[in-house]
């Protein structure tokens, strides 16, 4: 008797994305407003942020579905601060001291640098070069570029729905 072995990734297909890390130091609904005005899209926030209940973190995320394109356009936070407050009673003090602080985490914490990431999901390869130059010529933005996708251990992170 002959044994067939499958694979799961013979059936699984891998999602085509391209993504651009973006540095600037403005608010994400001031960004998202940009990014609509000079790519003409509709950037909208989403009810629920990306959450990660272990950490406590919350990523901010606007979304827009292209219908007439099948393109999909995600623009998320990659930092998250969480205040935090400790009460340590130091050795060599007579009263408790009162620290308070801030843990920074990041949604892609090999690219701790990049503020916020615009995921596109998309079939047609030619669209992120096009996407990329526009959004350089936003005054408010540092510098963007592309992000290797194959290259990244925290993919994951990525998946939105």
């Amino acid at each position: 008797m002959a044994v067939r072995k499958l694979s799961l990734d013979d059936f699984l297909e891998e999602e085509h994305y391209a993504l651009i890390g973006i540095h600037c130091v403005i608010e994400d609904y001031r960004l998202a407003f940009l990014i609509n005005k000079i790519l003409d899209i509709n950037l909208k926030r989403k009810l629920d942020d990306v959450t990660n209940p272990s950490l406590k973190t919350a990523y901010s995320i606007y979304e827009w579905v292209d219908q007439k394109q099948l393109t999909t356009y995600h623009l998320v936070a990659n930092t998250c601060k969480v205040q935090h407050n400790n009460l340590e009673q130091l050795s060599n003090s007579l009263f408790g001291e009162d620290t308070a602080g801030a843990n920074h985490y990041y949604l892609l914490p090999e690219y701790k640098k990049v503020n916020y990431l615009l995921k596109i999901e998309t079939e047609f390869q030619n669209k992120e070069k096009n996407i990329l130059n526009k959004i350089l010529k936003i005054p408010q933005v540092v510098t963007a570029y592309s992000i290797a996708v194959d290259t990244l251990k925290s993919k994951d992170n990525l998946i939105f729905n």
